[in-house]
């Protein structure tokens, strides 16, 4: 099922969030995420938040600002399972377009938003960790 966020909510996602970024961003160390923890979770109070939930479990979640994808987080053992898809088929029956960011040098997310008609409009450096990301844009 997916569902707004919840506030009671916020420890369980920024889990998923920390354990998702240093597993899949071996190129960027860890105490950037760390560092970051506490500003992310701030955003996220701000943020439109649907998580996917199973068995009253939270295994993933997107969040969102207006229309850019700041994220898709699935939990480590419940990749691979379509939660990422059901996520993104879900925020695509509300929004007309969609953009994100992605690093370059994370193949594995560049493939699946490629997967779903998301489509390379720029390539630029991120100013806080000096690597290459992909601007992705999606339209209906």
């Amino acid at each position: 099922m997916i569902r707004k966020f919840k506030i009671d909510e916020l420890e369980t996602v920024m889990k998923i969030w920390l354990k998702t970024n240093i597993a899949a961003h071996d190129f960027i160390t860890e105490n950037y995420w760390l560092g970051n923890y506490d500003l992310v979770k701030k955003i996220l109070l701000d943020a439109t938040v649907f998580v996917y939930e199973e068995d009253n479990a939270i295994l993933g979640f997107v969040g969102l600002t207006e229309n850019y994808i700041a994220g898709i987080f699935i939990d480590e053992n419940s990749q691979s399972e379509g939660i990422g898809k059901a996520l993104i088929d879900y925020v695509k029956k509300s929004y007309s377009e969609l953009s994100l960011q992605v690093y370059k040098k994370n193949p594995h997310a560049v493939k699946f938003y490629l997967r779903f008609n998301f489509v390379v409009s720029n390539e630029q450096t991120d100013e806080n960790t000096g690597e290459t990301e992909f601007v992705m844009n999606w339209t209906k």
